[in-house]
This record gives C-alpha cells, structure tokens and sequence, in this order.
C-alpha cells in the first residue's frame, strides 16, 4: 500500500484528522526504512507493507473506539485530555506511534524489554516530534505507573499478556490479536475469573476490505 491509498482510507475513516498529522504518517515511511535497515524491527520482505500491515493496522483500534465506543474516541481525540495509555511490547513503536499521531491530546508510555527496538521506537518519535510520547526501556513488572488503557499487538496470549498488566489500567485493555482467539478469550476468562461481558471482539477486516486484515480483531477487556 502506498502513501496516498494509506492516505485515501485514513481521510475517509477519520475526516476530523489534521493536516500535521497527515504529515506525520506520510514521513513514517522514510523514518521506518531508514531505521529498519540499521536495527531490523519489521522483516525486512514486509517494510514495504509498512502502512497496510503496521500503520493501518495500529489505528484499527482507533477506527474501532470510532464506530464501538464514540465517547471514548472524542475524549481521545479531545486536546490535552490527560488520558494515559500504555503500549506494552511497543517493539518499533506499534501501535502506539500511529495512535500518538492520531490522538495528540492523549499521553503515550511506549514500553519493551528490548533496547534496539525502543532505539527505534525513540528515534521515530524524535523524527515525528512528538511530544505525547514517553518511551521506556523496561519489563511491564518494574512498571509503577497506572494507566487508563493498555494497547499491545499480539505479544503473547491473552492469558500470558494479561497477568502483566493487571491492575495497571482502570478503563480497557485494547489488544491487536489474529487466529482463533476464542479458546483463549474463554481460557483466560475462567482463570482470571472475569465477569460475564467484560471481554468483546471487532473484526478489523469489516473495515479495510483487505484479505489480510481477514481473521484478525481488536479485542477489548474492560474493567
């Protein structure tokens, strides 16, 4: 997928986006293959995919709050709103780099294990501009702080990535998760005894009619 066809599916999805943010996807492209050739955080036979499979992807849990959760998505989109979201297992910056993009008014904490991947997560940041964005070099364990979100594309299984985070977000865990996902969804609702209703799924490829986005979801567990 290429800038402007990235670009088509992104005015059409969110209308209300600026222009400088706009711009700051457009110079992810140059920012991600420069890095990506010093420190490899995407195969290097998918960088060319960058926006369809990385960016696009990432702001599917925007276009999800959009169409599931309008409250949320306006405070998101709200200027200085104080929202606090953690991206755990950040790698190179996804999702949390194209979220900070589009919600400006929200604080971003970008947190991995691997120091070479939040290098790159750090200096895509830097490249952007953003001020919304903290980036941390650590274990979700060592973590003190407690967050209104956590976002994360498929670290782990739900039932591994979920004891992580718990007790570290007030509102919703929003997770980028592909496959069969009920048999996990159900595993880790019986051993963490969640409550009826607490956990919901949306089928990213309804939005982008994409074979690619065919069988992967945002699912959504809240508090």
């Amino acid at each position: 997928m290429t800038f402007p066809e990235f670009e088509t599916i992104l005015k059409e999805s969110f209308p209300e986006v600026s222009a400088e943010a706009s711009e700051r996807f457009r110079m992810m492209e140059a920012g991600y293959t420069e890095w990506n050739a010093r420190i490899n955080v995407i195969s290097r036979k998918d960088i060319g995919s960058l926006y369809d499979h990385h960016v696009l992807h990432s702001l599917a849990i925007a276009e999800y709050l959009r169409t599931r959760r309008p409250e949320t998505y306006s405070s998101f989109l709200a200027p200085d709103n104080g929202t606090r979201i953690l991206d755990l297992g950040t790698g190179g910056g996804f999702p949390g780099i194209p979220l900070a993009v589009m919600f400006p008014g929200a604080r971003f904490t970008l947190c991995d294990s691997v120091g070479k991947k939040t290098i790159v997560a750090r200096e895509i940041s830097n490249m952007l501009g953003l001020g919304n964005v903290e980036i941390v070099n650590a274990r979700a364990e060592s973590l003190n702080e407690k967050f209104d979100f956590v976002v994360s594309r498929a670290v782990a299984s739900l039932t591994d990535f979920y004891p992580w985070v718990k007790g570290r977000y007030s509102q919703s865990i929003l997770y980028l998760k592909g496959g069969e996902i009920n048999e996990e969804i159900c595993a880790l609702m019986s051993r963490e005894r969640l409550r009826k209703g607490s956990i919901s799924t949306w089928q990213i490829g309804n939005w982008p009619k994409d074979p690619y986005f065919e069988g992967k979801f945002v699912v959504d567990i809240s508090r």
